[in-house]
């Protein structure tokens, strides 16, 4: 049953428009990045009445598009009248219904000791982000793009090696993500302690921040940040370099995320000095972490 006649699951025009939407007017969305250092969400966010939970505003943000993409994948084929799909479009359904459980469900809820708030807006417009991307992809995998698997013939080396890239850029965001949260949880175990010590109440971390230093941080600030570009690279690898909903997807990840790392390393370098900035990678964060005050914005 269509959720809206037309647009959930879309009809092809619908979801060209999408596509065409999420192609060039994304992009454009997303250019005042870099003209601006306003991003009101994690180390930069701004205290507001009007603020969202971190926490539950990344989850409710994050969720729409796999939830999307999902009810697309099980409506659409039924109204084009496919009696199935090839295993190539659940392939990559996995691969993206993986990470998004990652991002959107486990992370948030279970492994983040701590997340700032976020304004509306950045809620309104990832939200956005993912139902379009949802639509896009979905859309593709469920009925506009390959239908048989003879469409996949001939691609299944590069699909393996698509596969294997998206694996490891998937493992690296993990790895480095948990690197990011072990910084919160060594300040909350050392505050825990004097606490205990002292017999005075637990401060909290929310807005704890240290400079990584293990993995690809010690050459990349943003290595979470690289390792998802290259996960996507994989996926847009899996799909064939003529899946336009799977490039259109990293070169918008990279045109939102790219700017927004450049803000952050501005917002470390304004924290932490640009000396101390040069030296990351010479020792690690759990070592540093017991030797460093706990810097409070």
């Amino acid at each position: 049953m269509a959720l809206l006649t037309g647009i959930l699951p879309p009809s092809r025009e619908t979801w060209e428009t999408a596509c065409a939407l999420f192609t060039w007017g994304f992009p454009a969305i997303t250019a005042f990045q870099w003209l601006v250092d306003f991003y009101p969400q994690g180390k930069t966010s701004i205290e507001s009445r009007f603020n969202i939970s971190g926490r539950w505003g990344w989850v409710t943000m994050e969720a729409v598009g796999f939830m999307t993409l999902g009810y697309i994948m099980s409506t659409l084929p039924k109204e084009l009248g496919l009696e199935s799909l090839p295993w190539g479009n659940w392939v990559m359904t996995g691969c993206f219904v993986m990470h998004y459980i990652y991002r959107a469900i486990i992370a948030p809820i279970f492994l983040n000791p701590s997340m700032s708030p976020m304004s509306p807006i950045v809620w309104i417009l990832a939200a956005l982000f993912q139902l379009l991307n949802g639509i896009s992809i979905g859309g593709w995998l469920a009925g506009y793009g390959p239908t048989t698997d003879g469409d996949w013939a001939g691609r299944y080396w590069a699909m393996e090696i698509g596969l294997i890239v998206w694996a490891w850029g998937l493992l690296g965001n993990i790895f480095h993500d948990d690197d990011l949260r072990e910084i919160r949880r060594s300040a909350d175990r050392k505050q825990r302690a004097e606490a205990e010590k002292l017999g005075k109440p637990v401060e909290g971390v929310d807005k704890v921040y240290m400079l990584p230093k293990n993995g690809l941080f010690k050459y990349v600030l943003f290595a979470h940040y690289f390792c998802e570009w290259i996960e996507w690279a994989g996926f847009w690898m899996i799909g064939g370099w003529g899946c336009g909903p799977a490039r259109t997807f990293l070169v918008n990840e990279i045109a939102t995320m790219l700017p927004r790392a450049l803000q952050g390393k501005r917002w470390y370098e304004k924290k932490f000095g640009k000396d101390k900035l040069n030296r990351v990678g010479k020792y690690s964060i759990r070592t540093y972490a017991l030797q460093a005050r706990l810097w409070q914005l």
